[in-house]
C-alpha cells in the first residue's frame, strides 16, 4: 500500500466515506471570505503553496512588515512547539526554516534581542536539537533558552477565570516586549487538535494541572490572561493522526500553508477549518469564542490568501 492510499484509507476510517473532511482545502476552507482587493489591515493571512520562509514573506508583506509588531529596541520572545525529541519531516514540532525566517525580520525590524524558548514533553536538550530549532534559531542570530526549570518561572493570578486562577509563567514571557506564538498544526490526543492557544502551555510551568482540571476551560482562561502579539501557524508539515507525538512518517501530510493573525480565536478557527473541521467541534475555541477573547466566525473576518 503506497501513502496516498494509506491516508485516504485511515481518514474513511476515522470518518465514514460520507463524512470524508476537505482537508487542506482552501478553496472549502474560506469560502466566500476573501478580503475586498486593495483593503487593509487583515483580519487574517492565509498563504500556501510555498516553503516556509517564502510564504512567511509573504504574510509580512500583506500585513504591513514585521515592523507594525516589533518596534526598534524591543525584547522580542519567539515561542515554536519544540516540545518533541523528533527530526522536522515528523511534523511534531513547528518548522525550523520558519523560526529563523520570523528571527531574521525581527531583526531587520530593529529588535534588540530575540529569544526562542519552550517547556518541552521530551528531554529539552534532544528536543531543542533534534528538531532543528536550536540551530535554526541561532544561525539567525537568536538566544535559545531552556525551560526545563521551575526557577525560570513566576506565579501570576489569572483574573476572571473558572478553573486556572494561578499559573506560573516563564520569566522570558513577562520580561518581553513582544511575544510571537509559532504553533504547528497538528492532531492531538486530549484536544483533537493543538494550534495557538494550546501552544501557550509551552509557557507555564505546570501543564499537568490544566489536563486535571478541565483542559479546555484551562486553555481558554489562560488565553484570556495571555494574548500574544502575533499567531503564526505552521501548516507545512501536519500530523494528521496519532498526535501530538506521531508514530511515523505515515502520520503526516504536506500542505505547505501557513496562517498570521492576531487573534488566536479566529485562526485557532481557520487551522480547523484547514484541517477539515469545523472550529465549534474543538471545545476550547468554543468556549474562547463565548468568552469574547476573539472572532470564531470567518465570514466575518477580513481574511487574505495568497497562493505563493
Amino acid at each position: 500500500m503506497n501513502r496516498k492510499d494509506f491516508f485516504k484509507k485511515s481518514m474513511y476510517a476515522a470518518f465514514g466515506a460520507s463524512a470524508l473532511p476537505a482537508f487542506g482545502s482552501y478553496a472549502e476552507a474560506f469560502a466566500g471570505m476573501a478580503a475586498p482587493m486593495g483593503s487593509s489591515p487583515y483580519d487574517l493571512v492565509a498563504v500556501k503553496g510555498g516553503e516556509p520562509d517564502v510564504m512567511f514573506d509573504k504574510a509580512m508583506e500583506a500585513l504591513g512588515g514585521i515592523k507594525q509588531f516589533v518596534k526598534k529596541g524591543a525584547k522580542v520572545v519567539v515561542k515554536p512547539n519544540i516540545g518533541w525529541d523528533v527530526s522536522p519531516e515528523r511534523g511534531a514540532n513547528t518548522n525550523p526554516k520558519l523560526v529563523a525566517q520570523i528571527i531574521k525580520h525581527c531583526y531587520a525590524a530593529g529588535a534588540k534581542q530575540v529569544t526562542v524558548f519552550d517547556h518541552t514533553c521530551d528531554d529539552w536538550k534532544g528536543a531543542y536539537a533534534n528538531s532543528g530549532v536550536e540551530r535554526a534559531a541561532k544561525d539567525a542570530g537568536a538566544r535559545v533558552a531552556p525551560g526545563n526549570t521551575e526557577s525560570y518561572y513566576q506565579k501570576v493570578t489569572v483574573p476572571n477565570t473558572s478553573k486556572l486562577p494561578n499559573a506560573k509563567i516563564h520569566e522570558l514571557i513577562l520580561e518581553s516586549d513582544v511575544f510571537i506564538n509559532v504553533p504547528v498544526l497538528k492532531n492531538h490526543s486530549s484536544t483533537k487538535l493543538t494550534v495557538s492557544m494550546k501552544n501557550l502551555m509551552g509557557i507555564v510551568w505546570d501543564r499537568g494541572e490544566w489536563h486535571r482540571n478541565d483542559l479546555h476551560q484551562c486553555i481558554a482562561d489562560f488565553a484570556a490572561y495571555k494574548k500574544p502579539t502575533l499567531n503564526i501557524v505552521d501548516a507545512y508539515t501536519v500530523m494528521r493522526n496519532n498526535g501530538p507525538r506521531g508514530v511515523s512518517a505515515e502520520d503526516i501530510v504536506t500542505m505547505k500553508s501557513l496562517l498570521v493573525s492576531t487573534d488566536m480565536v479566529a485562526i485557532d478557527a481557520a487551522a480547523t477549518k484547514l484541517f477539515g473541521w469545523e472550529p465549534a467541534d474543538i471545545r476550547h475555541i468554543r468556549i474562547a469564542a463565548e468568552q469574547k477573547l476573539g472572532r470564531m466566525d470567518l465570514a466575518q473576518l477580513n481574511i487574505k490568501r495568497i497562493s505563493v
